[in-house]
């Protein structure tokens, strides 16, 4: 057990290697810091496309192991909250509304729904334990998603539609430095946050009952995970679009290694999901073309067949 968290350490160093290197163009670790031409790309293209890769997989990883934990529901990942989807409606208002042409107006725009979406969610799941929370967030994605189709539909051209859907799709590409320092604030702070709820999630494998005989406070709990997930998974909707699935992957294959405890996985699923989407995101710019595969369908592409696995084992009572 004592190996395996190096061992996550020194993939997630590979890949974050191999997210500066691949590309149409490869770029050697000897070229990175030169004057040629692949040194300024390594600098102003790959660094922050791997930087947000490492931060946005680890905060959707952590996310999922925090609400799988808390939700005692295998199949949850943070786009249950609706605060995905309601940070991608104000994303999409902003790119509406010709906003994200002001500096900060797209990533203002996507926190600002993310918000929105904190405050709903804690006044409609106010007493109404993990149901009540589930149920809320399925009403606020449900929402958004049909204000999101909305507001595309409405669209003034058929452009305008297409670079709203282009960013739905999710992506890294051509993102700046100015966006890490952007979203690395937000995203830290929900981490540690999240970071904070595992003896508190230990305790709720007991029951809800038995946590709060061990002096958990269920109420201050549903706060901290719910402001945890809204501040991460919001900043990582703000810079990257909609990248589904890593919260729901990456909880499942560390808890074969780890175990069940949730508190022992959830550092862990953050670097497994930085390792994931460093990965996925080095082998979209392969694909052979001049473009590139968006990230969020690479992803969607990945998860769906796993998700599907994991209801075939849900329904045989394996899990």
């Amino acid at each position: 057990m004592s190996m395996r968290r190096p061992a996550l350490i020194a993939l997630l160093v590979l890949a974050f290697m191999l997210s500066l290197m691949a590309g149409k163009v490869w770029i050697a670790p000897a070229d990175w810091f030169s004057a040629s031409p692949g040194g300024w790309i390594m600098a102003e293209l790959r660094l922050p496309r791997a930087l947000l890769g490492l931060l946005v997989g680890g905060v959707l990883g952590l996310s999922g192991a925090v609400l799988q934990g808390y939700l005692r529901n295998p199949l949850a990942d943070p786009t249950v909250l609706g605060v995905s989807a309601s940070a991608a409606l104000g994303g999409v208002l902003a790119i509406y509304l010709g906003i994200n042409m002001l500096p900060f107006g797209l990533f203002g725009s996507a926190m600002l729904g993310a918000g929105a979406s904190i405050a709903l969610l804690l006044a409609i799941s106010r007493g109404g334990g993990p149901i009540g929370f589930i149920l809320g967030g399925m009403v606020l994605s449900t929402l958004a998603g049909a204000l999101t189709a909305f507001v595309i539909s409405i669209a003034p051209n058929p452009f305008a539609a297409s670079e709203i859907i282009n960013w739905l799709m999710g992506a890294l590409t051509d993102r700046l430095m100015t966006d890490v320092w952007t979203a690395l604030p937000f995203m830290a702070l929900g981490g540690l946050l999240l970071l904070s709820t595992g003896r508190a999630l230990d305790a709720l494998t007991l029951g809800e009952n038995g946590a709060k005989s061990l002096g958990i406070d269920l109420i201050r709990l549903r706060w901290i995970i719910v402001f945890g997930v809204g501040l991460a998974v919001g900043a990582s909707v703000a810079v990257s679009g909609v990248v589904g699935f890593v919260g729901l992957i990456v909880p499942h294959l560390i808890r074969a290694l780890y175990g069940e405890q949730p508190s022992r996985i959830l550092l862990p699923s953050a670097l497994g999901g930085a390792i994931l989407t460093l990965t996925a995101d080095s082998m979209v710019r392969l694909v052979p073309g001049p473009g590139e595969v968006r990230l969020g369908i690479a992803m969607a592409v990945l998860g769906a067949p796993f998700f599907l696995l994991l209801l075939l084992r849900y329904r045989k009572g394996s899990l």
